[in-house]
């Protein structure tokens, strides 16, 4: 891991912030060019190959200042994933997020954490039970509770772990109240604990920015417990994660004649671990081997073959909506598999599909 430079960071913020480059996108970009600024260069080709007629929308250098004026206006830091102050749990995802704007106790993030989430509309009952797990894995195991800062579930177990450590994610950008009667509660956090956010500055949160949300913070911990949640719910969302990146998935019980516990009794019918009190999410984490070691002290340009035109409308025609492994692109194809990923980049980059977590892919 290593400090970026000035000009680094602006590169890496303006290559995350391009159109069509998510964290998967970004990742290939780096392993393939070596630095962000050599990937910035080659975009416009890259887009082309891919069947892009209009230009790709690239940040301006006016843009990127704003950006980083903004957070600095707030005191707020801008974190890149191979930087020593990442935290390394997410570091330890495939692929982490590029940066993350953090405001607070950044060093908060590298102490172990539990994520407590669960319904915004949530019962008095499951409220006191977050509040007081919360506090009771702060106050005796120096855990930091990590959340989304939403009504209900969130915000109790915010408020029962303020005095021994909190982090809340947000889905907008790090100075996004939301709701805005969190304002009190949003202050405190950021005074006493950590605020992070993968947005700029200023931006409000959208649909599509929870779910990214949603993986920071199972990203960021070592299990998650889910108080209530309805069997369609962002919770769920986050214990799927959770579950995927090697996370524990602990879930309250509750009635079966309460809609917020049908979630919750489905996730321990599925093999969650059931939780009623600190001692169960304790003895979950006796068993847990650990995370990977990050290894992200910078990246190397590797041999990758361009992949011709035959190749790109091949994998093109492949793709459906529903999201396959890219392994299972390459075995289609018969090509090497580093051809094809640099043809999924181009047709990413072109709009064309979509490169998701977990090494799937689906059509754009």
């Amino acid at each position: 891991m290593r400090e970026l430079s000035d000009a680094e960071r602006r590169d890496w913020l303006r290559l995350a912030r391009t159109e069509n480059v998510g964290p998967v996108t970004f990742d290939q970009l780096l392993q393939r060019f070596g630095t962000a600024g050599k990937a910035l260069a080659a975009l416009p080709e890259l887009a082309r190959r891919g069947g892009r007629a209009a230009g790709l929308k690239l940040p301006t250098d006016a843009q990127v200042d704003k950006e980083l004026a903004d957070g600095a206006a707030l005191g707020a830091r801008l974190i890149a994933s191979c930087e020593p102050a990442f935290p390394q749990a997410l570091a330890a995802l495939d692929p982490p997020p590029p940066l993350i704007w953090t405001r607070g106790r950044v060093e908060l993030l590298d102490r172990p954490c539990v994520a407590i989430v669960g319904a915004r509309v949530a019962s008095a009952a499951g409220q006191r039970f977050a509040r007081g797990l919360a506090a009771e894995l702060g106050q005796h195991t120096a855990h930091v509770i990590v959340s989304g800062l939403a009504r209900g579930i969130d915000a109790a177990a915010h408020e029962g772990s303020l005095p021994t450590g909190t982090v809340a994610v947000l889905g907008g950008g790090v100075d996004d109240i939301y709701p805005p009667e969190h304002a009190g509660l949003y202050a405190r956090i950021a005074e006493a604990g950590c605020l992070v956010s993968e947005s700029e500055p200023g931006r409000a949160a959208v649909a599509r920015d929870f779910p990214r949300r949603n993986r920071i913070i199972s990203g960021l911990s070592r299990a998650v417990v889910v108080v209530e949640a309805e069997l369609r719910s962002g919770s769920l969302i986050t214990a799927r994660l959770a579950a995927e990146q090697g996370r524990e998935v602990l879930a309250v019980p509750g009635s079966p004649l309460d809609p917020r516990a049908k979630g919750t009794n489905d996730l321990i019918r599925q093999g969650a671990a059931l939780c009623e009190g600190a001692e169960d999410v304790l003895r979950a984490l006796e068993g847990l081997r650990g995370f990977r070691e990050p290894e992200r002290g910078g990246y190397t340009a590797g041999p990758t073959p361009d992949p011709d035109d035959t190749l790109r409308r091949e994998v093109a025609a492949l793709l459906s909506p529903t999201p396959v492994s890219r392994d299972e692109i390459v075995r289609a194809t018969g090509a090497a598999a580093p051809a094809v990923f640099a043809a999924l980049v181009e047709l990413s980059l072109a709009g064309r599909c979509e490169l998701l977590p977990g090494g799937m892919v689906a059509a754009g």
